[in-house]
């Protein structure tokens, strides 16, 4: 919707980015597979900016104990 949109503009693309895919993660309760595959990018850069994510501090949600990432 265009309010939601519009809390957008003026955001670093980055950030926007981050705040994306975590919520992502959040709805797949941690689910990188699943995640990677909604947010249309591979596994592996998923994985890569989880790591970078994790680094800087912020909260990762954590894949299903079942699930090895």
């Amino acid at each position: 919707d265009q309010a939601a949109l519009d809390q957008l503009v003026g955001l670093p693309i980055a950030e926007v980015e981050r705040d994306l895919i975590l919520a992502t993660l959040r709805e797949t309760g941690g689910n990188r597979t699943h995640a990677a595959a909604i947010l249309g990018v591979a596994i592996r850069t998923l994985r890569n900016k989880i790591g970078a994510y994790a680094a800087e501090g912020h909260d990762v949600p954590e894949p299903p104990s079942s699930f090895v990432a």
